[in-house]
């Protein structure tokens, strides 16, 4: 009888230590969840980046938790559940607001912690495909609906402005996500997929159907206009091939819009404070882990989102180190 409620009382005791360890905004929490989407996706190795560099430089237990996509673990982040989240500025923008696919719901008490790179995509098809330009997808098979990640239609959608068609051109191929998108292309059901440049999804679907090629976008005034009128915040950025920008054979322009590391009011300011710190200081730690965090500009962590607010503990920190208040 003692025995079992010596067990009982040091299951309980397990289950508390548990519960405090992992609570972001408890006082003496030092674990530190970063929310993230699935692995082999470039938030996922964005967020691994961040955590480790977390554990060694700013003495916070950090750890990656995938989800499906950003929209789906934004509300999490709002909630307190997790101290940040790897997203964008266009998404978070979105939900701060309340519009779009977080249309009736609150989640005004989120904040940005820091500008993280520039998001550079591109539509993928076979090295040896005979389609060499976003006009050539007209009739072919390319992935669609994403359920689970509501920022990737409009950006579908600007790039097929850019070739003077809609997505009623193409035969979509429905996905939930952009790693599912991926695997469809990999298995043979698409002939076109669309993801970030330099993900490790990206680099694993070029080894296993004998290389990609990454379709350009002319970089005309024109183009702008149109993609603007769907993703506000994207812009052209050129990209040459290297052996980060797995799918770039020749020089391209690549639809982009920045990434940002989220965080809430439930995120402690210290927490906060530590982390873009240490970001600041350990560019290269970083990229060590993940070479797209070379594209990490400690010079523009602070970055004018109105409506956006920054994290007051961010804030703390870019008064500190002079960048505050933002720039445009």
């Amino acid at each position: 009888m003692v025995r079992t409620l010596h067990k009982q009382a040091a299951a309980l005791f397990a289950a508390a230590a548990v519960s405090f360890t992992f609570t972001p905004s408890g006082a003496f929490a030092q674990d530190v969840g970063i929310a993230a989407s699935n692995p082999g996706s470039l938030y996922h190795s964005t967020g691994t980046a961040i955590a480790k560099m977390a554990n060694d430089a700013a003495q916070l237990k950090a750890s990656v938790h995938p989800f499906a996509s950003a929209t789906v673990y934004l509300p999490a982040v709002s909630a307190g559940d997790y101290a940040f989240g790897v997203s964008n500025v266009e998404e978070l923008r979105v939900a701060v607001l309340g519009v779009e696919q977080f249309k009736g719901r609150n989640y005004s008490n989120l904040r940005a912690a820091t500008i993280l790179y520039p998001l550079r995509t591109a539509l993928f098809v076979r090295k040896d495909s005979p389609i060499k330009s976003i006009a050539d997808l007209k009739g072919k098979r390319v992935v669609a609906g994403f359920t689970s990640q509501k920022t990737i239609p409009p950006l579908l959608d600007a790039l097929y402005a850019t070739a003077g068609m809609t997505s009623a051109d193409i035969q979509p191929v429905s996905v939930p996500n952009v790693v599912a998108g991926a695997d469809a292309f990999a298995s043979g059901r698409a002939d076109a997929f669309f993801f970030a440049i330099g993900a490790a999804k990206v680099e694993e679907a070029n080894a296993s159907v004998g290389g990609i090629r990454a379709l350009d976008i002319p970089d005309t005034p024109e183009n702008v206009a149109k993609i603007k009128k769907f993703f506000p915040p994207a812009y052209l950025r050129p990209e040459k091939p290297s052996p980060r920008n797995i799918g770039v054979v020749e020089p391209i322009n690549a639809l982009s819009y920045d990434g940002v590391l989220v965080a809430s009011t439930n995120t402690p300011d210290d927490v906060v404070y530590r982390m873009v710190k240490a970001m600041h200081a350990n560019k290269k730690a970083m990229a060590q882990v993940f070479g797209v965090m070379n594209l990490f500009d400690p010079g523009r962590m602070a970055t004018n989102l109105d409506p956006i607010q920054f994290h007051p503990g961010a804030i703390k920190f870019y008064k500190e180190a002079n960048a505050w208040p933002p720039k445009s």
